[in-house]
């Protein structure tokens, strides 16, 4: 039996694993998919705390490996679902299932889709979720990048230097991401914002080769002839599996306050999954230190 299961292994739920392993608890972290999360495919990474500039990929594989160094144990695999007993917890995966006293619930989020027609055969055909990942196909070519978040300003910075054209596409007048990244795209001469639209249909052969834009108001349309779209309009949480033990808000995020409890005793939410206002790397980081600082506590 392990006094801590992590579900999930991206900033918090790592993080979650270093406090825990160096308190003398047994951790296990099991992940789904890669470690790291989103931040893994960051290409430089400039407002965490004490670390002037890192890549994504290196800040994620140096978390990770710290975590295995100070012994905790991570495994790949899927979490189906928790189950909560009388004196321990078990946690489910798709072949088996792990006993422990506490469990920390570090998921994340994954891409928001635009939700439009066509737009999931054309992924990998001119439709993206991840500028980092899949910009330099796009090297010499028009591409939009849709949101107003940071994440859309960053991949519209990362995308200047490799396309011809950049499009930046967003439903308001103004931008949630920083006035720093929007500063740095406006001095830009093949940056382009289109304001006050949204994408409403998808032009496609075998790949994209357009999309059509009308206004907010109805009235306009406007056709963009570009080879790649890149969505970013925001992440969707995936919490479904553990709603019989914990609230989930309209969002789908599990329902925690900053000491990162949930309703269910033994059972904690740390990162982007939670209920927060503010979702950032150095937020994610200190989530795991306090989830598991309270499952620590919660063991005894």
């Amino acid at each position: 039996m392990y006094d801590i299961i992590i579900v999930g292994a991206g900033t918090a739920g790592l993080s979650a694993a270093i406090y825990g392993v160096r308190a003398g608890k047994s951790v296990l972290v099991l992940e789904g998919g890669t470690y790291g999360g989103q931040i893994i495919n960051t290409p430089a990474i400039e407002n965490y705390p004490g670390i002037k500039n890192i890549s994504g990929y290196e800040f994620a594989t140096n978390l990770y490996e710290q975590a295995k160094e100070l012994g905790a144990e991570i495994q790949f695999k899927k979490v189906t679902g928790i189950r909560s007993e009388k004196d321990r917890k078990l946690v489910i995966t798709e072949d088996q299932e792990y006993e422990c006293r506490s469990v920390i619930l570090a998921t994340g989020a994954k891409n928001k889709p635009l939700g439009i027609e066509h737009e999931q055969e054309l992924i990998g055909a001119g439709i993206s979720y991840c500028a980092t990942c899949d910009g330099a196909f796009y090297r010499g070519k028009d591409v939009a990048v849709i949101g107003g978040g940071n994440t859309a300003l960053e991949d519209a910075i990362f995308l200047s230097a490799y396309c011809r054209k950049v499009y930046i596409v967003h439903r308001r007048d103004t931008f949630r991401g920083e006035e720093r990244l929007l500063n740095t795209l406006k001095k830009k001469e093949n940056v382009e914002f289109v304001l006050h639209s949204r994408v409403t249909q998808l032009l496609a052969d075998d790949s994209l080769h357009g999309v059509i834009l009308q206004d907010m108001n109805g009235e306009n349309e406007r056709k963009l002839d570009i080879k790649g779209l890149f969505v970013a309009i925001g992440q969707i949480p995936e919490n479904l599996a553990f709603s019989e033990y914990v609230d989930l808000d309209q969002g789908g995020y599990i329902v925690g306050k900053e000491d990162c409890k949930t309703k269910a005793d033994g059972i904690f939410v740390a990162g982007d999954c939670r209920t927060k206002t503010v979702r950032q790397l150095a937020t994610a980081a200190a989530d795991g230190a306090i989830a598991a600082l309270a499952a620590c506590e919660y063991i005894g």
